[in-house]
Formats: structure tokens, C-alpha cells, sequence
């Protein structure tokens, strides 16, 4: 007998489901597109808690403990298999895609951001951001590599929460090191030095709205086409700026953030930016 019969069906058989997996379609790929990190703004053991209780409906695929924790016990945490959808990205955009928990995996690394919620109100600049441990970052280096590796995500398409949701989210935050995944771990983008220096050279004096956004638009981010310098344009500059130019993220168009995004767009891209088509000031 094969296929399945509901209950109830006329059969003096239990019902049974068979399925033959000898033979596999080659037109296929993971339905994970997207790496977020995230900090977690709380300690270990509230992390967990808010991570895994009903009550709270937020989860994460992965969770990096503490420096302690990891001390005793140098494991990550699988909160949620891969194949499943994990409640981590909410309201978010990425590449013209929005609300990413569908097509994402999260990593929470346990980081309060920074000491006090009083500084929620302050500017990004003036918050007093903590440092990820050592011991952190290379259990979620190689815990990204992996993931990227045996799901094929696009180097451009690992990203933090407040890329992919800039105003409204700013982890894992301008202490985050992003290069070093990059260099030492194979993981996310990053620009070419010599690509950023010559077109650095190129940048004009004033800095265009229009341009900021249709390059921060290409790249990934969610940042309309407005032709003006609004709240929603500068917050996708500041979290640009935490990610790849981490010694200055106040949302000012300056000529070096410029030539980054330019550079991320020549590589990832294949966008070769003409020289006036920048966005400095």
C-alpha cells in the first residue's frame, strides 16, 4: 500500500504515509537568504528568557552566550532549526524585501548595547557602547561561516538588525567588527581600500540627496527616493556609517562614507561609479 489513507477511512490498515526520497530535483536552493546579527541588550539568562518563552514572541536561530557563560561551556545555542522561521527580524528591508523573518537566520549575541535605556533617547554618537568579547566574536565567526557556506548567502546579504531596519533598530551596534569577520572569517562584505582611496578623489563638494538614496537603495537599503535630506535618509546613512565606517556614524553625507558606498557598490554590484555620480560632501 502506498500514499496515505485519513482516519476514519475504510482500511483494515493504520494509516500510513510513505515517502520516497531516492531521487532529488537539482533546481533548488535554501530558502535562507539573509544573515542578521543582533545583540541581545540584556544579560544571559534574560536573553534566554525573552528568547524562548511564549509570553515575549521573539526568537532567534542562534544564541551566543556570554564571555562567562562561554568560559565554562564555549557552546552556541540552537533556539530555532534553520529550516524554521525564527520571530527575529520584525518590521524590515533588505534588497526590495521586506519583513525578513521569512527568508532569514538570526544570531543574537548576548551584548547590552549600551549600560542604561536612558540612553535610548540620545544620538547614536553620544550612547556608550560596549565591546563584544574575543571569545564572542570567534564562535560567531565560525558559526556564520558555517551558515553562509551551507546555505550560499551572498556576502552583501549579511547584515545587522539595524541594517535592515535603520531608525528603528541600532544593534549589533558601531562595536561590532565587521571587518575582522570579514578578513578572518571569510564572512559579509567589506570595500576594497584601494577602490575607496582613488574614488575618494572623485567625490564631489556637495553632497546630492537624490544620489544618496538611489546608492543606498542599490546597495540594500530602505531609504525612498524623496530628493530631500529627511529622518528616514539620515538614519540609513548613521546605520550604514556603524557598519562600515565605524569611527564616525552621525548621518552626515561626508566624502569618505561616500566613496565606501561607492566601492560596496563597484564590488558587489558590478556598478562602476563615473566620476561626479557620488554623493560626498
Amino acid at each position: 500500500m502506498s500514499g496515505w489513507l485519513p482516519a476514519g477511512a475504510a482500511s483494515n490498515e493504520a494509516a500510513i504515509l510513505r515517502i520516497d526520497a531516492t531521487r532529488e530535483s537539482a533546481n533548488q536552493d535554501s530558502r535562507a537568504r539573509v544573515l542578521v546579527f543582533h545583540y541581545t541588550a540584556e544579560d544571559f539568562e534574560t536573553s534566554l528568557k525573552l528568547l524562548t518563552e511564549p509570553r515575549y514572541r521573539t526568537s532567534a536561530h542562534y544564541l551566543i552566550p556570554d564571555a562567562g557563560t562561554l568560559a565554562r561551556d564555549p557552546s552556541a545555542l540552537r533556539l530555532v532549526a534553520e529550516e524554521r522561521r525564527a520571530w527575529h527580524a520584525g518590521v524590515s528591508h533588505w534588497r526590495g524585501e521586506r519583513y525578513l523573518n521569512d527568508n532569514s537566520i538570526g544570531i543574537e549575541i548576548v551584548n547590552r548595547g549600551y549600560p542604561s535605556p536612558e540612553q535610548d533617547d540620545w544620538p547614536l554618537t553620544r550612547r556608550q557602547w560596549r565591546d563584544f568579547d574575543d571569545a564572542q566574536i570567534r564562535l560567531a565567526g565560525w558559526l556564520a561561516a558555517d551558515i553562509v557556506e551551507r546555505h550560499g548567502i551572498a556576502p552583501d546579504n549579511v547584515v545587522g538588525h539595524a541594517d535592515i531596519a535603520p531608525g528603528r533598530k541600532a544593534d549589533p551596534g558601531p562595536r561590532f567588527p565587521w571587518e575582522r569577520l570579514y578578513r578572518e572569517f571569510g564572512v559579509g562584505a567589506w570595500p576594497d581600500g584601494d577602490d575607496v582611496r582613488r574614488l575618494l578623489a572623485a567625490q564631489p563638494r556637495a553632497a546630492d540627496p537624490v544620489s544618496w538614496q538611489r546608492r543606498l537603495s542599490a546597495y540594500g537599503y530602505d531609504a525612498p527616493l524623496t530628493g530631500n535630506w529627511d529622518g528616514k535618509t539620515r538614519d540609513a546613512i548613521a546605520t550604514f556609517q556603524m557598519h562600515f565606517r565605524q569611527s564616525r556614524f552621525d548621518g552626515e553625507p561626508d566624502a569618505e562614507s561616500s566613496a565606501i558606498l561607492d566601492a560596496l557598490l563597484l564590488k558587489y554590484r558590478g556598478a562602476d561609479i563615473d566620476e561626479g555620480e557620488g554623493g560626498g560632501a
